[in-house]
C-alpha cells in the first residue's frame, strides 16, 4: 500500500495526483496507490509503467523515488511536490516541524507543568484510556487513515526506548495538532507539556514527567495516594 502523499510523473513535467475533491469523497478508498491515480487519469494499464512513481512525506520532508523511470527528471519532482500547496490536497493537515521534546533538554519543573499533569490526567479518565482511538477515529473520519498514519509514525520516534508503551497517549496528543480538527476532547495541556520538552507517561497507577535525552523523571504523582 502506497503512502501520503503519493503522485506520478510523465517526464515532461506533468504530475498526477489525487486532490481534496477526489478525497473527501473516497476517505475509505486507497488514495495514494499510484494505479488508483492513474487509473483515474484514464491512463490504459499498459502504459502506467511509462510514469515515475513518488513518494513525499510534507511533515518530514522526505521524498522517495518508488518507481523511477530512465530518463526522466527526479530532481524535478522533488523541487515540484516541494513547493506543492497541501491545503489543496488535505485542507485540515497542519504542516509544521516536529518537536522532539528529548532533544530540548531537561526542563526545571514549575508548578504549572503539574497542573497540566493533572488537566491531562481528567481528560484521560473522561476516555478511560481511548485518547488515541478518539483522535484516531476524529482524524481517520475527516482526512483518511493514510494521512492519520503520515503524521503519527512522523512523530513517533520522538520519544524512545522503556517509555515509549506507556506515552502513547501523549504522542496521541500531539498528533492531534497537526490536524485542524474539532475533537471531542481539550488536549492542549500534554501539547502543551510537550512543547515545553516534558512528556507525561503512566503506568496505570502512578504518572511521570520525562524530559532529557534520557528521558529522565523529573516528577511522579500516584493518583491513589491522593485520594
Amino acid at each position: 500500500m502506497c503512502s501520503f502523499f503519493s503522485f506520478c510523473g510523465d517526464g515532461k513535467g506533468n504530475y498526477f495526483y489525487l486532490d481534496w475533491e477526489w478525497r473527501k469523497d473516497h476517505l475509505k478508498g486507497n488514495n495514494d496507490s499510484h494505479t488508483v491515480i492513474l487509473t483515474h487519469f484514464k491512463i490504459p494499464p499498459k502504459n502506467q509503467d511509462r510514469f515515475s512513481k513518488y513518494e513525499y512525506n510534507p511533515i518530514t520532508k522526505l521524498f522517495v523515488v518508488d518507481e523511477p523511470v530512465e530518463g526522466h527528471d527526479h530532481e524535478s519532482a522533488e523541487a515540484w511536490v516541494s513547493n506543492l500547496n497541501f491545503k489543496g490536497i488535505i485542507p485540515q493537515l497542519v504542516i509544521k516541524d516536529v518537536v522532539h521534546p528529548f532533544s530540548l533538554g531537561i526542563v526545571e519543573l514549575t508548578e504549572n507543568d503539574i497542573l497540566l499533569l493533572k488537566q491531562w490526567d481528567s481528560v484521560r479518565d473522561s476516555v478511560w484510556d481511548s485518547v488515541g482511538d478518539s483522535v484516531w477515529d476524529s482524524v481517520w473520519d475527516s482526512v483518511g487513515d493514510s494521512v492519520g498514519d503520515l503524521v503519527r509514525d512522523s512523530v513517533r520516534g520522538s520519544v524512545w526506548g522503556s517509555v515509549r508503551d506507556s506515552v502513547r497517549g501523549s504522542v496521541w496528543g500531539y498528533v492531534s495538532t497537526f490536524f485542524s480538527i474539532n475533537y471531542p476532547y481539550d488536549l492542549s495541556s500534554v501539547n502543551e507539556l510537550w512543547n515545553r520538552g516534558i512528556v507525561p507517561s503512566f503506568d496505570g497507577k502512578v504518572w511521570r514527567l520525562h524530559s532529557g535525552k534520557d528521558a529522565k523523571i523529573i516528577y511522579e504523582w500516584n493518583k491513589e495516594e491522593d485520594k
